[in-house]
């Protein structure tokens, strides 16, 4: 069976960049910076301190643009670095994660209100950027970066099942918030 590869179609101008092309870098940024910026400030809930982590995140990665090996996406490999600079931002302002005691995932209630299906996107944005530094990062790496449990510990250093928790705790959260009268319409 033929083992199918990977082609980045900005891989040419990665490797413009490698060569030390300054207008590759900028076209690279053009590409990416909006979407990563959304990312950053998905996690660090603070319009200031996303652009910062985008222009640390900018910068490390180029420095490193050696280490991309193209296995995926130069989009997927920046995103991982992206994560990684806001998720320090984050515990640069001493947040921790919200405590937890030893219950089971499964003995948090999952209440799910009727009216969920009515929630407008901005009100959920609104009422995510309510919740606490720990809730939001795992909710947001979880349900829209696509991270898995495991994956979350890993960047988190915490277990796959704090991580679990912490995404239960947050939805939960999340409806709580919710249902407050300036967000139920």
């Amino acid at each position: 069976m033929e083992k199918l590869s990977y082609q980045d179609v900005n891989q040419g101008v990665v490797q413009r960049c490698i060569s030390g092309d300054h207008r590759a870098q900028y076209e690279l940024y053009k590409l990416y910076s909006k979407a990563m910026f959304n990312v950053s400030m998905r996690i660090t809930n603070d319009y200031t301190e996303a652009e910062d982590v985008l222009q640390e995140a900018f910068v490390s990665a180029f420095k490193n643009l050696h280490s991309y090996k193209a296995e995926a996406s130069f989009g997927s490999w920046l995103k991982k670095i992206v994560i990684n600079a806001a998720i320090n931002a984050v515990r640069k302002r001493r947040s921790e994660l919200v405590p937890m005691d030893e219950r089971a995932v499964a003995d948090v209630a999952d209440e799910v209100n009727e009216d969920e299906s009515e929630w407008q996107v901005e009100q959920v944005r609104r009422a995510i950027q309510k919740l606490p530094d720990g809730y939001r990062v795992v909710l947001s790496l979880y349900l829209l970066e696509g991270y898995d449990h495991a994956e979350i510990g890993e960047v988190l250093g915490i277990s796959e099942s704090t991580s679990k928790s912490q995404y239960s705790r947050a939805r939960k959260k999340l409806l709580e918030i919710m249902k407050e009268p300036q967000f139920v319409a």
